[in-house]
């Protein structure tokens, strides 16, 4: 009668450690980068100032990140945005924007880049690596409603990141 028993409390130890291991998995899809970042700047380009500032109080209140007011000064870029960001992310002397296209070349944004009045189906955050404008992590949600709150979408963005970083 003692080997079930033993058997049984074995079972459950190891039933017990897949939920940690499920969550180091899922910690492990995240760039290291993000997972030591100290600070951050936040970039809107959605277009909906609302929407941007859930976003950021979603940001603020989860505490994990100082958000900074220069680019330069940050450890990653918090892309806020109404279309997939297409990589090649820079910043040109004078604090312009633009990105740079598959043949290398720089398409400077148009001054200011969200004033464009185009149906918005998504809203898109995406975490760039500032020195070489990679995409380190980027999330995309449905534009909200009556049923999910009309400035919701980017406090949902942030909390997704927040539950895969698991802090």
């Amino acid at each position: 009668m003692r080997n079930p028993v033993r058997v049984a409390i074995l079972g459950i130890v190891i039933l017990g450690t897949l939920p940690s291991a499920a969550q180091n998995q899922k910690q492990s899809k995240l760039a290291p980068k993000i997972l030591s970042a100290k600070s951050i700047y936040f970039d809107d380009q959605s277009g909906s100032p609302a929407v941007a500032r859930e976003a950021l109080f979603q940001l603020l209140k989860w505490g994990r990140f100082k958000i900074v007011d220069n680019r330069k000064d940050a450890e990653l870029i918090f892309l806020f945005s109404s279309q997939p960001y297409q990589g090649g992310y820079l910043i040109i002397s004078g604090g312009q924007t633009g990105t740079l296209d598959k043949n290398g070349e720089i398409q400077e944004d148009p001054v200011p880049t969200f004033n464009k009045q185009a149906p918005v189906r998504y809203a898109y955050l995406t975490v760039i690596d500032p020195a070489t404008g990679d995409s380190l992590w980027s999330a995309d949600h449905q534009w909200g409603g009556v049923l999910t709150g009309f400035n919701s979408a980017g406090a949902r963005l942030v909390n997704k990141l927040r539950k895969q970083i698991g802090k």
